[in-house]
This record gives C-alpha cells, structure tokens and sequence, in this order.
C-alpha cells in the first residue's frame, strides 16, 4: 500500500524542522527567485502581494487535469491567491494578477485538504504554490492528525528555487512544473523573468531528483513522480526543440509530459502583436512531433 512521504517525515519529528526552516525564509523572503527580501513574517509584500497567511481563492475536485491525476474521483486543486510568475497571459488572470481570493488560517488551510480527500479526491493539488511553501508544510500537522493519507501535487509555473525545493523532500510524492519558455528574452518580456529557463531547468532536475518518473498505480493513478507540462505558444515562442532536449537528455527519457494547446490571449496578451491569437493545430502538431524527434515518448493524451 503506497504512504505519501510527508507522513514518514510527521513521524519522525523532520516535518517539524522543515517548518522552522521554511518559516526562516520568510522574514526576508528568498522562497522564489524573485528574492524579494520583504519581511513577510511582518505582512511586507513583495511580487507574489501575500504576506503571513496563505490566500485561497478556491479549492474542489478537478476533472480538468492530466488522466494521472484525475483518475476516478478527481484531483482535489487548492487554488492558492497569487503567483510569483505573473505572466501576461495567464488563463487564471484574476486570480494570479488582480489577487481574487481570501486570507485564510492555516487551520482553515489544513481543513480544506482534508476535506478534498474525503469527497475521494486522489490527490492534493496545491496550484502556484511556490510564494506559499512555509504555510503548506506549517498546515500539514493539522491535517496529518485529522487523518490526512492522500499524496500532494507541487503543480507550479516552474519558477522555483532548489533550496526551497529542497525542503519539500519528501513532502511531495507528485512535482507538475510547467516549463513555458527556453528563450531568456521570450521569458524576460511575458513574464519579467530573463532567468526562468535557467532557474526552471535547475529546479526540474531537482525535482527528478527527489521522485523521479512518474509512477502509478494499477488504475492508472499518479503515486509518485515528474510530470511537465509545456504550453504550446503561437510563434513557436516557447522553444519547444530546446524544451524537450532538456527533458530528454538531461532528465529523463521517461518524463511524462503534457504537450497543452490551450494557449488563447488572455490577461494582457492583447498587448503584445506576436501572443494576440490562439495556436494554430499545425503549431500544436508540429510541437508534438518535435518532442518525439526528441526522445520524449511518454506523452499525455
């Protein structure tokens, strides 16, 4: 019978240290890359505009996401207030931008992961969850206690830092990074961030490193392990050769990797000529195709 990691570590008293640790970075804020350095212990906000307590902006089984995750009863998301990516297309603009959502306690944090997974919920599925690291770890206790076995996703926009990440070891069965751009200049203009392919290819090798492939179960269900999802772009912005090289060269062959084409202008898109229009399904094809010349195989359907 599979246990989630983090219950080993609430057992052996290490969950309690990863908390003090996590909570350190906090008082002069180096959870992401963005290093901030605002005091959020004291309610300072710096990109992510969340200070102590975690916001949510909603939290019910999805049936939206990867065949792994969803499973039967689907995956039970928390969608957490904020982003510390902020890209100008955001399909959840409202909430990662224009922060829609509620303060909440901890407690209150904890109770709602418990009650996903009493509605059979297959997972815990924390969205954009890198700004909110130090509360989900300092959440875990409560929910551990009131029966919590189900295993958590780190379902992010890929902008991690590996020495948080690094405190996660073992809290999380199941890593879903986006990897959206290879292009510094791409990731510079979309989403100010000029170092997200480096940071977001240190933070998937670590990623790996502590689950490695994914693993499921006889149902098909996601145990353990790395999905990737990338997010196809018009223009082939978002680099899709240099992106599945990385996964297969660098990674793992094996990565299990959901090619998306969603993409439509959303947010503030409509500002920029060369994002102002959905993919085509030849770009979506020809990106599919990319990723096998690749070596990646393992493919979402």
């Amino acid at each position: 019978m599979f246990v989630p990691g983090y219950l080993y570590l609430y057992k052996s008293g290490k969950l309690l240290k990863r908390i003090e640790a996590a909570n350190a970075l906090l008082k002069e804020c180096r959870l992401c890359p963005r290093k901030c350095k605002v005091n959020r212990v004291e309610n300072a906000l710096g990109i992510c505009k969340v200070g102590r307590l975690p916001k949510v902006c909603s939290y019910h089984p999805h049936f939206g996401e990867e065949p792994p995750l969803v499973g039967i009863h689907g995956s039970g998301t928390i969608f957490i207030t904020s982003c510390n990516l902020r890209c100008v297309f955001c399909q959840n603009y409202e909430i990662s931008h224009l922060g829609e959502g509620r303060e909440i306690s901890i407690e209150r944090f904890a109770k709602m992961m418990n009650e996903l997974q009493d509605l059979g919920c297959h997972n815990i599925n924390f969205v954009t969850p890198s700004h909110v690291t130090p509360q989900i770890l300092e959440a875990l206790p409560f929910a551990i206690k009131e029966g919590l076995k189900t295993p958590l996703v780190y379902n992010t926009g890929g902008y991690d830092a590996v020495d948080t990440l690094k405190l996660l070891e073992g809290v999380f069965d199941i890593y879903m990074p986006d990897f959206k751009f290879s292009d510094s200049n791409v990731a510079a203009t979309l989403c100010m961030a000029g170092d997200y392919p480096q940071r977001t290819m240190e933070a998937i090798k670590e990623m790996h490193r502590q689950v490695g492939d994914l693993i499921t179960d006889e149902r098909g269900i996601a145990q353990r392990g790395l999905i990737v999802r990338h997010l196809v772009m018009p223009n082939g912005l978002a680099g899709t050769r240099k992106v599945m090289r990385f996964l297969a060269q660098e990674v793992s062959p094996n990565t299990y990797v959901n090619i998306m084409d969603q993409y439509r202008p959303c947010g503030s898109a409509h500002k920029y000529q060369e994002i102002n229009r959905s993919i085509t399904l030849k770009e979506y094809e020809e990106a599919v195709e990319i990723a096998k010349e690749e070596g990646i195989y393992r493919l979402c359907r």
